[in-house]
């Protein structure tokens, strides 16, 4: 494929930042006013019709405007994003909030599931390679447009508490890195297309698991990627004080 121009990737990085902000499609007039793209908005409008003919952009039935597809928010993620600096004081509370439960892992996983559904406005699940899976924070999600169709909830509720379904998704993920995305066709089920899973990878002592959050594909990825990455690394430490 043809590399992207610098043009086309500012303009992949304001839809994105535009639509997980709003939630609604994004036209060229709503970038041209806050972005300042350098460029008229016919020009942003042309290059949206080649980002779309790309596969990096979808159009809504019902607007004229982008949102954008799976390929542009993993592109997104991997090369575009800039991550927020969690502050001291909260990654201290939660390491508080967390490290009073470090003595069994049932009760670890559970808190850590509590912490990171209130911090991220998702559900939050985490499952172990001995079939267990703990959960928390489905109320969070019913009040995002994508959840108001039954059939996406059910279908994600359903996944959360099936380990042999959260299996499934998790082997089709093969990224060599601890931190792991899943969008749209990833999941491999039929509801979940205008869903995202962000999760790492863990072990705790013997114990091999997975944790994360699931909610739009429109997640505050900026934020959620340090949070994760701080959870990671808070289990790594408490498992590390039972060898």
């Amino acid at each position: 494929m043809k590399p992207l121009s610098q043009r086309q990737i500012n303009i992949i990085r304001a839809i994105v930042e535009e639509y997980t902000s709003t939630g609604e499609a994004v036209g060229s007039e709503t970038l041209d006013k806050k972005y300042n793209l350098g460029v008229s908005p016919a020009t942003i409008r042309n290059e949206m019709v080649r980002l779309t003919d790309l596969g990096y952009l979808k159009q809504p039935h019902t607007s004229a405007g982008r949102v954008p597809s799976p390929q542009a928010l993993k592109l997104y993620v991997s090369e575009l994003m800039r991550e927020q600096e969690l502050p001291v004081t909260e990654e201290v509370a939660v390491k508080e909030r967390i490290w009073d439960h470090r003595k069994r892992l049932s009760e670890l996983l559970q808190e850590t599931t509590r912490v990171l559904s209130e911090k991220t406005g998702t559900i939050s699940v985490a499952s172990t390679d001995d079939g267990e899976v703990w959960s928390s924070g489905y109320a969070n999600v019913l009040s995002l447009p994508e959840f108001f169709d039954i059939d996406v909830t059910r279908e994600v509720l359903s996944m959360v508490e099936s380990h042999r379904l959260l299996n499934n998704i998790f082997a089709r993920v093969s990224e060599p890195t601890t931190l792991h995305l899943i969008l749209g066709d990833e999941f491999g089920l039929e509801h979940l297309y205008p869903c995202a899973m962000a999760y790492v990878d863990f072990r705790a002592g013997s114990t091999a698991g997975h944790i994360g959050v699931i909610g739009p594909a429109r997640l505050n990825y900026p934020y959620v990627y340090p949070m994760l990455r701080h959870v990671s690394h808070l289990l790594d430490e408490i498992s590390a004080t039972w060898n």
